[in-house]
């Protein structure tokens, strides 16, 4: 994040940015209302921009769907295309990047695709009790 600047504000700034430069629109559905500790957003904006390139890359999608939301239950990010799916059997090294990025918060990282239906991936990290 660069100085001062909150989770949702990190997100709606690259978020534009990405959508812009790649021409594929962004439908923002949830971004956190509240501070986030550093090292959880720093692991979020890693796992949204590897989903995105992925998107970008691969994906052929002319739509993605984000949404990161906390609560007491912990955070949760999910980042959903509607571009061609893949084949998780081939699943490339951003997908460890990503599951990295949220292993080292203690959270985990799933990814869900139907080939010609999209990709959604999904991460979460449980609150402090």
């Amino acid at each position: 994040m660069r100085g001062g600047q909150s989770l949702a504000e990190a997100l709606e700034s690259h978020l534009a940015e990405w959508s812009e430069r790649t021409g594929i629109a962004v439908e923002t559905w949830a971004l956190p209302a509240t501070d986030v500790p550093a090292r959880v957003a720093g692991a979020v904006m890693a796992a949204m921009r590897e989903a995105l390139s992925n998107v970008e890359l691969h994906s052929r999608a002319r739509v993605v769907s984000i949404a990161v939301t906390t609560s007491t239950s912990g955070l949760r990010m999910t980042v959903s295309d509607n571009g061609q799916g893949c084949s998780l059997t081939s699943a490339g090294s951003g997908i460890a990047r990503m599951r990295a990025a949220f292993a080292e918060i203690g959270g985990s990282l799933s990814v869900n695709s139907v080939l010609g239906e999209g990709t959604t991936v999904t991460g979460v990290v449980p609150g402090r009790h």
